[in-house]
């Protein structure tokens, strides 16, 4: 029996060739092939018939961690704000014009999961600040064409492969920063307040300058006093330029203002006049002693030490009452250990460490700090501005010495040693010291060169113009002790004495006049009868 075999019909040839199979891209670049990966791809506009489609270069975006530096001078923060000149705001276009972003995501931060370690206020800088999204970091040359764009005073250091979950300001542990503080702003002698200058003359009514910044051409509002006038031919007036060092003519600012008015007491009459004149300039003028020895680091950092733990830092900050769960941070460190010379003026490294910061609040704690350390203020104001049921203002220093010096991710580096890099500064710490050097720490020496932004500030650290200095003395009993506690139930108990009189009293005044106004309708009714 023949054995018969079955014919399949041919399949039909493909009206068109098969489409070029897309090559994979690699997460990392190759060792021996820098050049990016490439994909070919068919225009949905072209002919099938027409040649083949133009190959192009495709990259894919990167979730990384960008660490930069930035001198705060002429910025209002780091966090963009509508109609402000912020860090973000340039770094934002600086990555557009890099093609880090894409058109679509211009202006759009979300959308590439932009996220900051540390929000810096007006004027203060970063040597070390940590900023992560998702980029298109290929081809390579993106940190030089990211500081090709931006200005010198922005530079960006590099930038490290982390996870997909990777966020700067939720992965960030600890934050560290820095605040210069110039010596002499220990001194209680340095710059005094006018009611200082006052009280060591021993009356009230003196034209007080502060020599030194009179000389430097500072005007310190209030402080001035009216404009001099002469004194029988001796020029007393002093016009605040630079370069002014003429003492004689300081010295006439020092005159008293009632013998101003009396023109015919002679300078020098019965030496009252120049003795008084004389031992304020001598204060003035004398070059301090001062120094920032051991007993003066002691307790300077014994000061500091009362902010190390977990406080309600309501006091010292702004907009934020005690009952907000926000005002309570944490403080790791706060030590005061080393001293830098720039540009002639020795300056105290103030070195903070904790886990977050509230607007303003390392300022006021530096301002609190030396206002004690000045005898402002007592050290036992200190306790009282960390209660949570105490209200008081406290000063705030300059913001130009502070900036934030380091971002920390142990946590995150602990837990992804093994498949990513450290996220840390210690690959950028020579960019990173040379960027402090050249923009940081120059910047902090001339402006207090130039405008005594500490100097003036200074001035201002009185009893008249921070009352609560003397919360202490006003309120003699703590608040929240038990007599304090047994009061206000004592008057809580009378006001509720008071009212419930002031009730039974208006309950007996309306029986009254209920009764009254019955006896009058029966005597109407009665006389209606007769």
């Amino acid at each position: 029996m023949e054995e018969t075999l079955e014919k399949k019909p041919m399949a039909s040839p493909p009206s068109s060739p098969p489409l070029a199979k897309k090559q994979k891209m690699s997460t990392t670049a190759s060792d021996t092939d820098p050049e990016p990966e490439i994909e070919a791809e068919t225009e949905t506009n072209q002919d099938p018939s027409s040649a083949p489609a133009e190959r192009r270069r495709r990259y894919k975006r990167r979730k990384v961690a960008i660490f930069l530096g930035y001198c705060g001078y002429g910025y209002q923060g780091m966090q963009k704000n509508p109609g402000a000149k912020t860090i973000e705001g340039d770094l934002e276009e600086a990555f557009f014009h890099a093609c880090g972003v894409p058109e679509a995501d211009r202006g759009a931060p979300r959308r590439y999961d932009w996220a900051r370690a540390a929000r810096t206020d007006k004027g203060v800088s970063a040597a070390a600040q940590v900023v992560s999204g998702r980029f298109y970091v290929d081809p390579p040359g993106f940190v030089d064409r990211l500081n090709g764009i931006l200005p010198d005073q922005i530079r960006i250091y590099g930038y490290k492969r982390v996870t997909n979950a990777f966020n700067a300001k939720k992965f960030c542990d600890r934050r560290r920063y820095i605040y210069l503080l110039p010596v002499f702003a220990l001194d209680p002698s340095a710059h005094p307040d006018r009611e200082a200058v006052m009280a060591s003359i021993g009356s009230g009514n003196e034209l007080v300058k502060c020599v030194e910044c009179s000389e430097r051409g500072r005007k310190i509002p209030g402080l001035m006093g009216p404009d001099p006038v002469k004194l029988n031919g001796v020029a007393s007036s002093v016009e605040c330029e630079a370069g002014d060092s003429d003492l004689k003519s300081m010295n006439d600012d020092l005159i008293p203002e009632d013998v101003k008015q009396d023109d015919t007491l002679k300078v020098g009459e019965e030496g009252t006049i120049i003795e008084k004149v004389e031992s304020v300039t001598a204060m003035n003028t004398e070059k301090s002693q001062f120094s920032y020895d051991d007993a003066v680091k002691e307790r300077f950092n014994n000061i500091l030490k009362n902010y190390e733990g977990t406080h309600n830092f309501h006091n010292f900050t702004t907009r934020t009452k005690a009952e907000d769960p926000s005002a309570k941070r944490y403080i790791i460190s706060f030590n005061a250990n080393s001293v830098v010379s720039l540009d002639g003026i020795d300056f105290v490294k103030c070195e903070v460490v904790g886990q977050s910061f509230m607007l303003h609040q390392i300022r006021k704690m530096i301002g609190l700090a030396v206002a004690i350390m000045r005898n402002c203020a007592p050290e036992s104001l200190m306790e009282v501005a960390l209660r949570k049921d105490v209200s008081i203002n406290v000063p705030t220093a300059p913001e130009v010495g502070l900036f934030l010096d380091e971002c920390l991710f142990s946590s995150y580096n602990k837990k992804w040693k093994s498949s990513h890099e450290e996220v840390s500064m210690k690959d950028y710490e020579n960019e990173a010291e040379e960027f402090k050097m050249k923009f940081i720490y120059s910047h902090i020496a001339s402006m207090e060169h130039k405008e005594g932004a500490v100097a003036l500030w200074l001035h201002s650290l009185n009893r008249r113009n921070y009352p609560d200095f003397n919360y202490l003395e006003t309120n003699s009993k703590p608040v929240g002790s038990e007599e304090t506690k047994q009061e206000c139930l004592e008057t809580a108990e009378l006001k509720e004495e008071n009212l419930g009189q002031k009730e039974s009293e208006d309950m007996n005044v309306g029986e009254e006049e209920t009764k009254d106004k019955k006896l009058s309708e029966e005597e109407s009714k009665e006389t209606n009868l007769g």
